[in-house]
């Protein structure tokens, strides 16, 4: 079992950044992919951003990559996301989540097993 919390989140003007950090507890930390995921206020919760046990492959959705870097350091039980350029479109409840199976990234919701609680990112204009 793998618990995941969340923090980092707050209120930034566009074009500033925001760095999250999720911190997992379980040893079995560095055998799981990570990955992001946000909602908006009446939207749908969609892929952010995965990155795989070892640190070494990642995967963006196509609105944040450029912008947004996710990280990991197995050592400390952690996984970033570096937020830069936010934009108001970026406002949303980001959460963490680790997939336990092998294989290539994943970036639907129903592919991750544990889930964190969500941090508040608002991006004001």
């Amino acid at each position: 079992q793998v618990q995941l919390v969340e923090s980092g989140g707050g209120l930034v003007q566009a074009g500033g950044s925001l760095r999250l950090s999720c911190a997992a507890s379980g040893r079995t930390f560095s055998m799981y992919a990570m990955g992001w995921f946000r909602q908006a206020p009446g939207k749908e919760r969609e892929f952010v951003a995965a990155i795989n046990w070892s640190g070494g492959s990642t995967y963006y959705a196509d609105s944040v990559k450029g912008r947004f870097t996710i990280s990991r350091d197995n050592a400390k039980n952690t996984v970033s996301l570096q937020m830069n350029s936010l934009k108001p479109e970026d406002t949303a409840v980001y959460y963490c989540a680790g997939d336990r199976r092998a294989g290539p990234l994943r970036t639907r919701i129903y592919e991750y097993d544990y889930w964190g609680q969500g941090t508040q990112v608002t991006v004001s204009s």
